[in-house]
């Protein structure tokens, strides 16, 4: 059967492996690679990992992918100024050429980091608040509590959903 398939891949006799695969899954997917950790996670689950072990390992990993794109942002925003700066036109900024991201985050703040977990406009909304200087204690927080509850709502619907599947 399929799931005693994943279980001899993805359990916990598999030992630190597959939550060392879950790690890079969901730092890959928050960057802009294309990726999805709900289904590593959800894989992880029915492999019959504790839900709180997953949960865990699946955040860390996913936040400092998140980490990776703001301090790309970031770098990214400074070498744009500097470049900028020695053009004729050094009055131009890095906003002026982002104004849909830029003004979304400058609008509404970085609460809307809680929303980095949302695909496709997730990840680039992490670069853009590199970019702008969002401090970085706010960004970590704001990013960790979006991803935390993005997670937490996949492990309790799965446990909710098919509760016989985990085991």
């Amino acid at each position: 059967m399929i799931t005693d398939g994943i279980r001899d891949v993805l359990g916990p006799a598999s030992g630190w492996w597959a939550l060392v695969g879950l790690f890079v899954i969901a730092y890959l997917a928050a960057t802009l690679l294309p990726a999805s950790s709900e289904l590593a996670v959800i894989a992880m689950i029915g492999a019959g990992h504790s839900g709180l072990l997953v949960l865990s390992v699946a955040t860390v990993g996913n936040v400092l992918g998140s980490c990776l794109s703001y301090v790309g942002g970031r770098w990214g925003a400074q070498w744009w100024r500097r470049r900028r700066a020695a053009s004729a036109d050094g009055d131009r900024n890095w906003a002026d050429q982002h104004p849909t991201a830029a003004s979304f985050l400058q609008r509404w703040g970085p609460l809307t980091l809680l929303f980095s977990w949302v695909p496709v406009v997730g990840d680039p909304l992490t670069v853009v608040a590199g970019a702008i200087g969002v401090g970085w204690i706010p960004f970590v927080a704001l990013v960790t509590v979006g991803k935390l509850t993005r997670y937490a709502i996949v492990v309790g619907a799965i446990h909710y959903v098919w509760p016989g599947w985990v085991g």
